[in-house]
């Protein structure tokens, strides 16, 4: 039996400040291109595996996840 079948329903918890930041979030972005308290916001989306850090040639872009 997976996991997935015994809880039912997985819901990761945002503030409103995360999930409005997760909305807005289209495409690859350039991580440079938000302020301090956006970025501190996108760091925490990327620790609670919502947002991915991508390494390319123009420099770190950040991604929303698939849900």
């Amino acid at each position: 039996m997976k996991l997935n079948e015994l809880i039912g329903s997985f819901n990761i918890y945002t503030t409103n400040e995360e999930q409005q930041e997760l909305t807005q979030l289209e495409g690859m972005v350039p991580f440079g291109s938000f302020n301090e308290r956006q970025q501190v916001i996108i760091n925490n989306l990327i620790r609670k595996s919502l947002v991915s850090k991508i390494r390319s040639k123009e420099g770190i872009m950040v991604a929303r996840n698939e849900i």
